[in-house]
């Protein structure tokens, strides 16, 4: 078994690969239903990822490689934007990263605000709570997310989703909106965040959001900001996803940026690049 798992992993060129599973089988030289079965254990365990596209390395596997799950080179592309994020707004800007139902806070900007908090750099807080985490959980498979919360979902408020269906109807609208995701008092009573991912060409990876007290109509405004700001953080990360713009300024000039009146009007007016 060691060395059938082996002869698997050794089949993917490196951490962005993507093979389907008569890939595997032919590279490896194991019959098709040998690998489809060591596959999904690898699945299980966490060495291999499956998603619509076939098969790629897993948490486990990507791991051994870079030490830290690569998470150092995010926070390195994502740093002067979380500082640009916290200067436009006053709000506290968050990366964090997915581990099993949970984010994980791997940078937080947000000077006296960040005090008002509980989230700190290190900290995990469950993902399905968190706009941050729930724009990560989006990018998942919905059977993905089922094993994620097969032990349910626990409250942090009176607001905090805690049913499973309704969870997977607000991943379904966070899809729609191109991976933009917000939360009122979910995660933290009186408290706001909006947020979006940060993807590679196989999915989401990390998770960027503005969090602050509540005030009517202030995450539909910023919204765009955060989409803008983890597009980039992807486009530097990913260069084949594109070169990365200026982000965008709430000051900036009016016929260049139009701030719209809700996220609704913002995904049909120009989250189109998301898709």
């Amino acid at each position: 078994m060691v060395e059938r798992m082996t002869l698997i992993l050794d089949a993917f060129d490196n951490a962005s690969s993507r093979l389907t599973l008569e890939e595997v089988a032919c590279r490896t030289g194991l019959p098709r239903s040998t690998v489809h079965r060591i596959l999904d254990q690898m699945v299980r365990l966490e060495w291999v990822d499956h998603a619509s596209f076939g098969y790629c390395l897993g948490r486990r596997a990507k791991s051994l490689g870079a030490g830290d799950n690569g998470h150092g080179r995010i926070r390195e592309a994502a740093a002067p934007v979380l500082h640009e994020l916290h200067l436009q707004t006053g709000m506290v800007a968050h990366l964090a990263v997915l581990d099993r139902n949970e984010i994980v806070y791997l940078d937080k900007v947000g000077g006296q605000l960040a005090a008002t908090l509980t989230s700190r750099v290190g900290g995990r807080v469950s993902a399905h709570a968190t706009a941050c985490g729930k724009a990560i959980l989006a990018g998942l498979q919905p059977e993905h997310v089922d094993a994620l919360y097969s032990a349910g979902l626990p409250r942090r408020t009176e607001r905090t989703i805690s049913d499973l269906g309704v969870l997977h109807r607000e991943l379904g609208r966070i899809r729609q909106r191109h991976g933009l995701a917000f939360e009122t008092g979910e995660a933290m009573a009186g408290m706001a965040c909006v947020g979006a991912p940060v993807r590679s060409p196989q999915g989401p990876v990390a998770g960027i959001s503005l969090c602050g007290p509540t005030r009517p109509g202030h995450l539909d405004r910023i919204a765009p900001l955060v989409a803008d700001a983890a597009r980039d953080v992807s486009r530097m990360l990913y260069p084949e996803l594109g070169t990365p713009r200026r982000a965008r300024r709430l000051a900036d000039d009016p016929v260049s940026f139009t701030v719209p009146d809700t996220a609704e009007q913002f995904v049909a007016g120009g989250a189109g690049a998301w898709a």
